[in-house]
């Protein structure tokens, strides 16, 4: 079970040559999936040398430009490189409109099938799943309709405890499924052997959440408690803090309490206006009220494990 995010972008409005709009990449227990694709995002892929083909399912926060302009982009590209498999697409309700109307208006054909998922539904719900992952959306409070996304493992199977396994004779192989299974072990005279007896609970499942602009809302905690990693969009300090109420959008002080409140164990800041020179004001800010704070910044990737969690910045980032 692990967890490996990669920051492609992680600044807010605009891109300029060393700031890049929001767009991260996902892979977790071997599932991958493209949050929010803002410009200039296939550019970013290419840079951090990530393959196109791993990316059948993308989510899309909300309709602003620059967390889904790049969305059309990256489909005519996957056009190009003759893709053959469908992609899923999971946004707001609007979204297959705005796709195929482009590719309507400049007469582009794809050789697979877009699956469009649209959302409009204000409570949180579950929109992925399969045998080892499943997502659900976080609804948030932006100036257009907006989600978050959960990402989380599946709880994996029991570990045989072979020493115990040993001392029972009677268990062979064939058995092992179903003790990982959780079942107990019945013996041919009847006497029941407990699971937890002949296994080891299987590890804490990892869980990833992504909170894109929105403004401060406790409410969210609910859904993200006890997870594991959390980003959640800071566009302001708190000397602007009277700016939220308009534009929507949070405080690196408000993306802390959130996690504080959600008891995550490490957060992410991100999404930051460029009306502050250095962003390491809003890892200082954060930090008044909680402690593992961390930067997104492109390039940079977070990496847990059951056992670890650490953050790397690709050597090939400049």
């Amino acid at each position: 079970m692990s967890l490996q995010l990669t920051i492609l972008g992680c600044h807010s409005a605009t891109p300029r040559t060393f700031a890049h709009p929001t767009s991260q990449f996902l892979e977790i227990n071997n599932r991958a999936f493209l949050i929010d694709c803002g410009e200039g995002t296939q550019v970013q892929l290419r840079k951090y040398k990530i393959k196109f083909s791993k990316i059948d399912n993308i989510f899309i926060s909300h309709l602003h430009g620059d967390h889904f302009f790049g969305l059309i982009g990256l489909i005519s590209t996957f056009g190009l490189l003759n893709r053959q498999n469908d992609l899923h697409i999971y946004g707001p309700k609007g979204i297959r409109e705005i796709i195929e109307l482009q590719l309507k208006l400049s007469n582009s054909y794809l050789q697979f099938d877009l699956v469009f998922h649209e959302l409009e539904s204000d409570e949180s719900k579950l929109i992925y799943e399969d045998d080892k992952v499943e997502v659900h959306t976080i609804p948030l409070e932006h100036r257009v309709y907006t989600n978050g996304f959960l990402f989380k493992e599946k709880l994996g199977e029991r570990k045989l405890n072979i020493e115990a396994v040993k001392e029972n004779p009677e268990i062979e192989i064939c058995d092992y499924q179903n003790l990982k299974n959780g079942k107990d072990f019945i013996a041919e005279d009847g006497t029941v052997i407990a699971n937890d007896l002949l296994t080891f609970s299987p590890p804490k499942p990892i869980s990833y959440a992504y909170c894109s602009d929105t403004v401060y809302k406790p409410e969210i905690t609910s859904v993200i408690k006890e997870v594991d990693l959390l980003y959640h969009e800071s566009t302001f300090l708190k000397d602007r803090e009277e700016l939220t109420g308009t534009t929507k959008h949070s405080t690196a002080e408000q993306a802390a309490l959130i996690a504080q409140k959600a008891n995550a164990g490490q957060l992410i800041l991100g999404h930051y206006s460029s009306r502050y020179p250095d962003i390491k004001l809003f890892e200082k800010e954060a930090k008044t009220v909680f402690d593992n704070v961390s930067l997104a910044e492109p390039g940079k990737v977070f990496i847990i494990t059951s056992k670890v969690s650490e953050e790397l910045l690709l050597a090939h980032q400049n």
